[in-house]
């Protein structure tokens, strides 16, 4: 997988990649469920009817339908999700970890309720009446004239295998190396680049270039000083001679006159 510029390339673990194809196993279980429940709504809605008719429940079929239909669609949802998550687990994306830690936990509490509701009391449960309506186990026992012989086994089947594969996912994700590819990558070092500038050392003052600093004023009585440091000249380039001299000679003091 390709990393952010700067940061070392990461290789995805065999554990995340196992997980992703168990998640996208389950999503396509979802989609088998969804045609299986639908391919039997029509007989479903049928005997709930009959059984109904006539009695203060009669809107129970009408329920039992849109249920139906409602669920259908969420499990549509769900297996577009879980293949979305696959997906991202694969680049390494750990929001979407967490995401499917939280959605394959409510998916997994679900389905191993359904399936265990299936297992001991089929859709329906208890043997006592109210009123008019007819028993549970009466409608139990029409549902199960009315639906194929495959219906229970290919349902109970689709949600143990989808149960047991999606709690591998989860776990799959927990692991130390899965770990270590969703943890975030540390920026590494980058090697200059051929033919690259590096970048200027700062100059001394006093260069060219650099902003002329302040000096302080000169003391009384000191003649002003010329750049460089040399004392004035005298036009021409020669250095100023004393009085009546030449430059640079000494001159002993005159006697004072009448002596």
């Amino acid at each position: 997988m390709v990393d952010a510029p700067g940061t070392p390339p990461r290789t995805r673990p065999g554990v995340v990649t196992l997980s992703s194809w168990l998640l996208i196993l389950v999503a396509a279980i979802q989609v088998l469920n969804l045609i299986v429940a639908l391919a039997v709504v029509g007989k479903i809605r049928d005997v709930l009817t009959d059984a109904y008719a006539g009695t203060s429940a009669e809107s129970a079929a009408d329920i039992a339908y849109a249920f139906s239909i409602i669920t259908a669609v969420v499990s549509l949802l769900i297996a577009a999700g879980l293949v979305v998550l696959a997906l991202l687990n694969n680049r390494g994306k750990n929001g979407s970890r967490i995401t499917t830690w939280v959605l394959g936990g409510i998916l997994f509490c679900c389905t191993g309720g359904g399936l265990l509701t299936g297992l001991t009391g089929g859709m329906t449960g208890g043997g006592t009446t109210t009123g008019d309506v007819p028993s549970s186990e009466e409608i139990q026992r029409r549902l199960e004239d009315a639906l194929p012989s495959w219906y229970t086994p290919v349902n109970l089947l689709l949600g143990l295998v989808a149960l047991l594969a999606l709690l591998a996912a989860l776990i799959l994700l927990a692991l130390p190396k899965a770990n270590e590819f969703f943890r975030k990558p540390k920026a590494g070092w980058e090697p200059p680049v051929p033919g690259g500038a590096y970048p200027a050392y700062p100059s001394h003052p006093g260069q060219q270039g650099d902003p002329a600093y302040p000096s302080y004023p000169p003391a009384p009585g000191t003649p002003p000083s010329t750049p460089g440091g040399q004392p004035p000249s005298a036009p021409g380039g020669q250095p100023p001679s004393t009085p009546g001299g030449q430059p640079g000679e000494r001159r002993d003091p005159e006697p004072p006159s009448g002596s």
